[in-house]
């Protein structure tokens, strides 16, 4: 299983190291206080502005690192993070004048062992790194730039590195294995969110969850948590190219079901590289309504039958999938009907010696083995990385002027504990199920890349369409899809409608403005 749900990791962010013990339920110390302490604990505060949907946007960063308590008090984590509070023209924080009606969002990326710092300089902060608007071309470094796409003018922003991300750590003596699991890492960020949503002041706020890739996963367990351990409750969740159970998504002989949801990013993807016959390279929409339906139907029937399927079956259907994925009819029936997104990603432009993204299949490069039958690297992800790190290194501690000489891990393999699930496939579906019945109000943004083949759309779909909720709660789910792949807001147009998709979605029609100019 954790071979399967390595492929999740998204992309990384930051992480810090360790804080001053406080009680659980008390912020403030009563006995005699280390001041050198408490002042190397105090968040680091940035005064900042951004050009955001081209209006001045005024802000306070609060930078720092938070603590997770044992049971009796003492820390057992550090978990660093980025706030961005909206601030009015006389430097005042809004939500202190208007807490009921200034939203806050708390995000994270997934991996799981990524930082923040791809929602954070990528798609929702006020600025962003500065790489070509195409989302295609490979850069080393980059500057760190207003994002004129950012949400920070409709709800403050959280971003969090759980433990062993960025510069986050297990305390002094503890194991940092412990907070490496499903439910050791929903609760860790749960007490995280209940204790900073407790010092920031903001129970009485709006408030929301994004999740990235394996962050979807987890927001979907820890709005569960959150609910039913705090009586915490939620406006809405952002789900951004993830999946919440791994059945979809981790094939294997007794499970055939991500083949069948993989062929439509397959098939958009060979439409995007012009390698499908001329009538379906005619009008896409229509091309992948048909390849759906092929997918569900007779190719899902064809591999329910395995190999008492008939020779001339057999034949069509092969037939059917050549056309459907631009790979060679001989290739498929060698690979038994059963295409892997490795697979597909080395073949698809063999004959122009390159390989496709993983992260975001537009993007293509050359690696060295002709024969493989699987890609070296992912350029999709070589091509960020290296601007990503950088620019986040410097302007942590630039910038933000927080300083910790501490590697910031960005992305990071950690040996991920799904021991809960010993026996079936790790899933939060029935979580998020629960979380919807029980807070009606809850509201769901599912956002997905046309061209993932990380975590193709239809994994997630296919999920949502089977939660256990009633059709009334239906209402409550929207859905968005973007042209590029994963990290969508790495092309500028869909970086642009991501801003729409999530504005419209804090700040429902017929509500007031949210920022005051």
């Amino acid at each position: 299983m954790r071979r399967f749900l390595a492929i999740l990791a998204i992309i990384p962010c930051l992480a810090f190291a360790q804080d001053q013990a406080a009680k659980p339920d008390e912020p403030k110390h009563t006995e005699k206080k280390d001041e050198k302490k408490e002042d190397a604990d105090k968040p680091k505060e940035k005064s900042g502005s951004a050009m955001i949907a081209g209006a001045e946007v005024k802000y306070l960063t609060l930078t720092g690192q938070l603590p997770i308590f044992k049971e009796d008090g003492a820390p057992r984590a550090s978990v660093f993070y980025v706030y961005y509070a909206a601030v009015d023209k006389d430097g005042k924080r809004l939500a202190a004048t208007n807490p009921g009606g200034r939203p806050i969002m708390y995000c994270f990326n997934g991996g799981p062992g990524s930082a923040a710092v791809w929602l954070h300089f990528g798609g929702l902060g006020p600025k962003r790194v500065d790489l070509p608007p195409d989302g295609l071309t490979p850069a080393t470094v980059a500057k760190i730039v207003d994002n004129p796409n950012s949400i920070l003018d409709g709800t403050d922003l959280v971003f969090i590195d759980p433990v062993g991300t960025g510069i986050s750590r297990a305390a002094k003596g503890e194991k940092p294995e412990q907070f490496f699991g499903v439910d050791e890492d929903i609760n860790a960020i749960g007490e995280f969110i209940r204790l900073f949503t407790t010092r920031e002041q903001r129970w009485e706020s709006p408030k929301y969850l994004c999740g990235e890739s394996y962050g979807v996963f987890r927001a979907s367990g820890l709005v569960n948590y959150l609910q039913e351990t705090h009586g915490m409750y939620f406006q809405g969740l952002v789900l951004l190219s993830g999946l919440v159970s791994f059945q979809t998504l981790s094939s294997d002989f007794a499970n055939d079901l991500p083949f069948i949801l993989m062929l439509p990013t397959f098939t958009a993807t060979a439409h995007y590289h012009n390698k499908l016959p001329p009538d379906l390279q005619a009008n896409y929409d229509k091309t992948l309504a048909e390849a759906r339906a092929f997918a569900s139907g007779d190719y899902a029937l064809a591999l329910l039958k395995g190999h008492t399927i008939a020779p001339d079956e057999r034949k069509r259907i092969t037939t059917q999938l050549a056309r459907f994925t631009g790979l060679g009819a001989d290739l498929i029936d060698e690979s038994d009907l059963r295409i892997s997104p490795s697979l597909f990603r080395e073949r698809l432009l063999r004959a122009e010696g390159k390989i496709v993204g993983r992260y975001d299949a537009r993007v293509t490069s050359e690696d060295g083995n002709r024969l493989a039958n699987s890609p070296e690297f992912d350029p999709s992800f070589t091509n960020v990385i290296g601007p990503f790190s950088a620019a986040t290194n410097a302007y942590i501690r630039g910038t933000l002027g927080y300083e910790s000489d501490l590697p910031y891990r960005v992305l990071t393999g950690l040996n991920w504990n799904y021991t809960g699930f010993a026996g079936r496939y790790a899933s939060t579906a029935g979580r998020l199920s629960e979380s919807m019945k029980t807070n009606p109000q809850l509201r769901l943004l599912i956002l997905v890349g046309r061209r993932d083949l990380a975590v193709p759309p239809d994994t997630m779909r296919y999920s949502i369409d089977h939660l256990d909720i009633p059709a009334s709660l239906r209402k409550n789910i929207a859905w968005s899809e973007y042209d590029s792949g994963h990290m969508m807001y790495l092309l500028r147009s869909d970086a642009e409608k991501l801003r729409a998709d999530l504005t419209g979605f804090v700040k429902p029609a017929g509500s007031p403005p949210l920022l005051s100019k």
